[in-house]
């Protein structure tokens, strides 16, 4: 394994503004890295093959975090399986190209835990990607972050392209989606408590169950995590990221309510999905290299909340 020096070339983050990306930019700039290489969407449509191509031939990274993408909770993938099955592989295929054809040193790409079959034993470990049926309501989004796996390691095989994949748990965090139509579980509760807590409701709708079981990972913890894999990490395999821990959505309702609206009360309503029946990455890979997660989820939603109140909240 050799070592890379991110300090030594240009480092573009595609997806920037996004949770994962701008938690990456704060993870690299508290490290010094002033060479990065950033471009917004109205910039750059990572779908074009010709514009990414143009955007690596005139600026020509080195090294490449490959963040962007379409994401949403169960709603959003429910009722917008196009948009994100094409948007995302097509912009992982222009990006892995673009990086081949202009010679980047180094790619990291991230997926998501969805790639593993719903009836997947747990702790999930990196080899039971494909050994079953997906969720069938993320199964669009799941095939897009598949095929950017295979397409890494192809590229690698076939051209001996130093590209790697990670594969995290689920994240939250500042500057996450906080919309209950779009967002994922832990920041749309945020927002209802917090609508709750404003409009003095008694209680809070929470969908499904509340027995499945999710890992959550603050995306500071996901960024650390990045830049030491990208540093230290060169096997074709990709390699799982979380805490090793995970809780029961009615358990995190009840964290984010005492955060936000410790009055208020929670109403489960088992006739919407609850998805995947437990979702918990086996992170052992990852441990043995030298890398834990250091935000527990209680001081992560704290931190959350914060953010929330500060960017968020005076808009509503």
């Amino acid at each position: 394994m050799t070592a890379v020096d991110l300090s030594t070339g240009r480092v573009f983050v595609a997806g920037h503004r996004g949770l994962v990306g701008s938690a990456i930019v704060r993870r690299l700039q508290r490290a010094g890295i002033s060479n990065l290489l950033t471009a917004t969407r109205a910039e750059l449509d990572l779908r074009d093959q010709a514009a990414v191509n143009q955007f690596f031939r005139l600026q020509r990274p080195d090294f490449v975090f490959l963040v962007a993408g379409t994401v949403g909770g169960i709603l959003a993938n429910s009722t917008r399986p196009a948009e994100f099955i094409y948007d995302n592989l097509m912009i992982h295929a222009t990006v892995v190209h673009a990086a081949h054809l202009y010679g980047v040193r180094k790619l990291l790409y991230l997926g998501s835990s969805c790639i593993y079959p719903r009836e997947c034993a747990q702790p999930i470990r990196e080899e039971y990607l494909l050994s079953g049926p997906l969720e069938p309501t993320n199964e669009p989004y799941a095939v897009a972050k598949i095929a950017g796996i295979r397409l890494c390691q192809a590229y690698r095989r076939q051209y001996g392209c130093n590209f790697i994949s990670a594969m995290p748990t689920n994240l939250y965090g500042p500057g996450d989606n906080f919309d209950p139509a779009s967002g994922h579980v832990l920041p749309a509760l945020i927002h209802k408590f917090y609508q709750a807590r404003l409009h003095r409701e008694k209680s809070v709708v929470v969908w499904g169950t509340g027995t499945p079981r999710r890992e959550f990972l603050f995306v500071d913890d996901l960024a650390d995590a990045c830049v030491f894999l990208m540093e230290n990490y060169d096997e074709a395999e990709h390699i799982n990221v979380g805490t090793g821990k995970d809780i029961s959505i009615l358990a995190l309702a009840e964290l984010v309510r005492d955060a936000v609206y410790p009055e208020g009360l929670i109403e489960l309503d088992p006739s919407m999905p609850d998805g995947m029946p437990r979702k918990l990455l086996d992170v052992s890979r990852l441990h043995r290299l030298g890398w834990r997660h250091s935000v527990e989820l209680p001081e992560g939603i704290a931190r959350t909340v914060r953010w929330y109140l500060d960017h968020v909240a005076p808009r509503q």
